[in-house]
């Protein structure tokens, strides 16, 4: 048997806190090393007991969810991080992804849901929902268009054929919808993701897809 993921869990609200707290509890397969009620304070717990993934509010007083994130994700590379927010168009939930943050979760959304997500996140895997998460990132991009040299230069070194599966990735595919729409096996998508990220130097698909609209690949759609 695996050993649980490790949570902590960054909110505010007693109550929010307490309350993703004791739902992931109630799982054997997760188990809650720390919390708090700031990004600030989320930094230290992380330094502390370096849990496998953060459970982090977008917006605290002090030091934000976001900020708290860059640090984390830089100083761990090994903690994923699920940002946590009120709604599904929140224009800080981008600038999360771009942070290192491996995906977005609405507060209100059912217990199951959580549960699936966070082992899908502590797997490895981007939370990227095609009809919230690529709407999002589309939309803040579309608002502050900007071609990074460094993202640009690491698109163009991919193949043709990377470059394909990378539009595919930033549309919100999984690995086994991409095998069907290039009509390849489920291990060759695999392996083409696998170097798709290595040569941008990104963690996990959402740090993909935010590459795949900074550099210009991607054009945001307008309307």
């Amino acid at each position: 048997m695996n050993a649980p993921v490790r949570i902590v869990v960054a909110d505010d609200q007693d109550v929010v806190r307490a309350g993703f707290g004791a739902l992931l509890d109630s799982r054997p397969d997760f188990t809650v090393v720390g919390s708090a009620n700031g990004g600030a304070q989320a930094v230290r717990v992380c330094r502390e007991v370096c849990p496998d993934l953060v459970l982090m509010d977008v917006r605290m007083p002090g030091m934000d969810g976001i900020e708290a994130t860059r640090r984390i994700t830089r100083e761990q590379p090994a903690t994923r991080v699920v940002m946590l927010t009120t709604f599904d168009l929140d224009e800080y939930v981008y600038d999360a992804l771009a942070a290192g943050a491996s995906g977005f979760l609405l507060k209100d959304m059912q217990a199951e849901r959580l549960f699936e997500a966070v082992r899908v996140v502590a797997a490895g895997e981007a939370l990227l929902a095609p009809t919230v998460t690529r709407r999002l990132i589309a939309e803040f991009t579309r608002l502050r268009p900007r071609a990074l040299p460094e993202q640009a230069r690491a698109v163009d070194a991919l193949t043709p054929r990377e470059r394909e599966v990378l539009r595919l990735i930033a549309e919100g595919l999984s690995n086994q919808e991409i095998a069907v729409r290039l009509v390849v096996g489920g291990e060759t998508v695999k392996t083409h993701v696998s170097r798709v990220l290595a040569k941008l130097g990104v963690r996990d698909r959402a740090q993909a897809v935010v590459a795949a609209y900074e550099s210009g690949l991607v054009v945001p759609r307008s309307g």
